[in-house]
């Protein structure tokens, strides 16, 4: 890199630095996972992090990846079986806390996907808070990600095994 590439370089990371200090949540450690190729579904998972003082919420997510976008939970029934459900009212993150969006719980579900991913390529979501607006990710496609709950089969109700 020259002097001048280095210059402009500098320049753009100064004037971005105000964006990033604005907003107080941070995106940690997002992957996405697939069920399928084009027309599939699939979903996206990562913890929010808080660092103000103020409660925030996350209240809608949006991805060309998918022709539908929603954030969901799991609930279980009387019987033991999952149930995955909008949440149409997000979820909050309370000020200087954590939320996490895992598999068997809150997650972003992506619902007829435009193209057929594969384990190496990335998602990109924005999220859309309350208070600090919209937060791009990538999350890379993690299949063999393992983690709490399981995504399992392509319907809306699931068994849970122990």
């Amino acid at each position: 890199m020259n002097r001048f590439q280095l210059l402009i370089a500098a320049a753009a990371a100064v004037f971005t630095l105000p964006a990033f200090a604005e907003s107080n949540i941070l995106i940690d450690d997002p992957y996405a996972r697939t069920m399928g190729g084009v027309g599939a579904s699939g979903a996206v998972f990562f913890t929010i992090m808080n660092h103000g003082d103020e409660d925030d919420r996350l209240i809608d997510a949006k991805s060309d990846a998918a022709m539908k976008v929603e954030l969901h939970t799991h609930k279980e029934d009387g019987n033991g079986v999952m149930q995955m459900m909008h949440v149409p009212e997000g979820f909050p993150v309370a000020a200087n806390s954590m939320h996490p969006l895992q598999r068997g719980g809150d997650h972003v579900m992506l619902m007829g996907l435009t193209q057929e991913l594969k384990e190496g390529d990335s998602v990109a979501v924005t999220l859309v808070f309350e208070k600090a607006g919209e937060i791009n990710v990538v999350a890379p496609l993690d299949n063999a990600r393992k983690g709490p709950g399981a995504m399992m089969g392509h319907s809306m109700t699931e068994k849970t095994e122990d």
